[in-house]
């Protein structure tokens, strides 16, 4: 009954976290996602949307931005639309960084983070980063599809150690097979 099988349509991708303490300087976590095309899914991605900006065909976009983790509920929320996404694109992946600046950080400072990933009610995965405490940035999810198929969900997380520039352009490398 695959010929059935839709796959994913609309992903909701929410992060959330604590504020600094008090005489701490704030922490910004941003989340990111790259599209790659179909002929080279592990390469350079053709776009990355990140907080100031959305994809070229607006299926990707960051519908809550924080810079310092107040607020209620989940801080940051990232949508992708996969199911309005180009057939030249085969593969999304979604990271989280952790702004260096005016600290440097890592996810073990971040107080209480957590992410949700679901489409529509179905909750696909949830974390808290507590496997890359040592990281400034993960890869936290990885949508892909053959040809026209539908997108599959592979999650986990994995951890990054560096620039968050640097970030973006492997990120992609991070889910190798």
């Amino acid at each position: 009954m695959d010929g059935l099988n839709k796959g994913l349509s609309k992903i909701e991708i929410a992060m959330r976290w604590d504020p600094s303490p008090a005489g701490q300087p704030s922490t910004d976590l941003d989340l990111v996602a790259a599209a790659y095309l179909a002929d080279d899914p592990h390469g350079d991605p053709a776009y990355v949307v990140h907080f100031d900006s959305r994809s070229p065909d607006g299926t990707i976009y960051l519908n809550r931005d924080s810079k310092d983790g107040q607020g209620f509920g989940y801080d940051e929320v990232m949508t992708l639309e996969l199911d309005r996404l180009d057939g030249r694109y085969a593969r999304v992946v979604v990271g989280v960084v952790i702004q260096q600046r005016p600290a440097e950080r890592t996810f073990v400072s971040v107080v209480n983070p957590g992410l949700r990933i679901r489409e529509g009610y179905t909750v696909l995965a949830e974390d808290d980063f507590g496997g890359v405490l040592g990281a400034t940035a993960a890869t936290v999810a990885e949508f892909a599809r053959d040809g026209s198929g539908p997108w599959a969900f592979h999650s986990g997380l994995r951890g990054f150690e560096g620039d968050p520039v640097a970030f973006t352009s492997a990120m992609g490398a991070a889910r190798r097979p």
